[in-house]
């Protein structure tokens, strides 16, 4: 039996008498698209959060490749292959798209004295010109990333996140504020990841997003969440027929 690339067990999260997280759990496998969909308050960003260290959960587990990462911090857990993108873009403004890219990723490079002795883009400048070409944003490689249109920037974000090569990428709302006419393109562009990755394995990703015709086109299985727990698990053809889904949250 395949071993689940990503492992939440029990997580709980309370802030004084509100149970933001209540008893949550899931499990993402290798090469999966896992999309996280439900109503305002039902503790989304809670759960997710946990996971990527922002906060310290109260009880639970999480595992990445069977390994505890509980309580890991953000640098950690991404020195561990956990990318992750935010609601609000993380790119830097007055850096050309292409040194934002190698920024992403220069920690991940060597210990500090071997980057101090690396070439001025630390090695990483064919990596970053290979996902600039797949990411379909050469024409802007040498713009300064702050004078890009929203969705350009959104695209830098997500790129940024692969930079390091990781195992999986958590997106925080990837298709927030963008523009109708990008969203296909995202969509399109985080399945080819998925599909026909440029690292020799096949991407993973865990989706939190209110669009729900992106989340059920892009995603394998989808969880739904509900006042801090889980209501259903399935694929978008079971959660679309599920009848608590529809009248917890789909029909709201």
């Amino acid at each position: 039996m395949t071993q689940s690339l990503l492992k939440v067990s029990d997580l709980k999260k309370a802030y004084g008498a509100i149970q933001a997280v209540g008893g949550v759990s899931f499990e993402v496998m290798p090469g999966e698209i896992f999309g996280v969909i439900g109503p305002n308050g039902s503790g989304k960003t809670t759960m997710f959060n946990s996971v990527l260290g922002q906060i310290s959960p109260d009880a639970g587990s999480i595992e990445l490749n069977g390994k505890n990462i509980t309580g890991l911090s953000p640098l950690a857990l991404s020195r561990q292959g956990v990318g992750r993108t935010f609601q609000t873009l993380q790119v830097f403004g007055k850096m050309t798209v292409r040194d934002n890219l190698i920024v992403a990723a220069q920690e991940h490079k060597g210990s500090m004295l071997s980057r101090m002795f690396a070439p001025g883009d630390s090695g990483l400048g064919g990596k970053a010109d290979a996902l600039i070409d797949q990411f379909r944003i050469r024409h802007v490689a040498d713009k300064l990333a702050g004078t890009l249109s929203y969705g350009q920037q959104k695209l830098v974000d997500i790129a940024m996140a692969f930079m390091a090569e990781p195992d999986l990428v958590l997106l925080d709302e990837p298709c927030a504020g963008v523009n109708p006419s990008l969203v296909g393109g995202i969509s399109s562009l985080l399945k080819e990841l998925n599909q026909n990755p440029k690292f020799g394995r096949k991407s993973s990703f865990v989706v939190i997003e209110h669009n729900m015709d992106f989340v059920m086109d892009l995603c394998h299985r989808i969880m739904v969440m509900v006042e801090g727990r889980v209501l259903a698990i399935g694929t978008p053809a079971e959660i679309r027929g599920n009848k608590e889904v529809l009248d917890a949250y789909l029909g709201n």
